[in-house]
């Protein structure tokens, strides 16, 4: 498998990448690896998230955190130092699991759990992608699905500060039930292992040794200026005003 360790300048850049590397591989690219760190507060929306929902926004303005929207589906979250972002592209003929959504969240954390497993014990995979542990979640997970490929976007949390989660981010109206209406601060933990172990055990577990040189940066400045920039894509589920 490819790997591609890259971070762009801006956040929507970022986005609009993992979505153009999804295309690249339906159109005959490789599978591949792909990790990057956002080290700024900033709140990014599922593929079908609500604003109003999910956004304390009133507070985001004031404090210019930005808010955007990827393309995979799963819950909000904020982005900032200390959480390692990692996207996977992989065919659907790699396993048989990955044909069926929630199967293949089983297979691809049990390979991330069991390269962990080396320098964490007690890991658990709890709800339909959370990594868990002791109950508390480190790693959420969620999924873009095309003909023959997915996009599996993680986070994995090592040194995150949860303070300003709760300022910025509202109780999620659907949760886990393992959350039991815990508040952000008391759901979410660190794991403790280094960023450097981290990308090390990703690489490793995908066996992602061939450095992918050629990226699709046309593809990604298309999707950045045509959608991830762009209101109506960042606020597609909000409500309609009426008279």
């Amino acid at each position: 498998m490819h790997r591609l360790d890259l971070t762009l300048p801006t956040l929507a850049e970022n986005l609009a990448l993992d979505e153009a590397l999804l295309l690249a591989a339906e159109a005959g690219g490789p599978e591949l690896l792909r990790l990057w760190h956002w080290p700024h507060q900033a709140v990014v929306l599922g593929a079908g998230g609500r604003l109003a929902d999910d956004v304390a926004e009133d507070a985001c303005r004031a404090d210019g955190v930005p808010i955007l929207r990827r393309s995979s589906g799963g819950g909000t979250v904020l982005l900032g130092a200390g959480c390692l972002l990692y996207s996977l592209v992989l065919r659907f003929d790699r396993d048989p699991a990955l044909g069926d959504l929630h199967a293949s969240y089983r297979f691809i954390l049990g390979h991330i759990q069991r390269g962990l497993a080396a320098y964490i014990s007690d890991i658990a995979l709890e709800g339909t992608s959370d990594l868990t542990l002791g109950g508390r979640k480190f790693s959420g997970n969620s999924q873009q699905r095309k003909r023959t490929h997915l996009l599996h976007h993680g986070t994995l949390l090592y040194a995150f500060d949860f303070t300003p989660v709760a300022r910025y981010l509202r109780m999620p109206p659907r949760q886990p039930e393992y959350r039991q209406q815990r508040a952000h601060a008391e759901f979410l933990t660190n794991a403790p292992i280094s960023v450097a172990r981290l990308e090390q055990v990703l690489r490793e577990a995908w066996q992602a040794e061939e450095v992918l040189t050629q990226w699709p940066k046309g593809e990604m400045r298309e999707l950045t200026e045509g959608k991830y920039t762009r209101t109506e894509w960042i606020e597609r589920r909000r409500p309609r005003e009426t008279d």
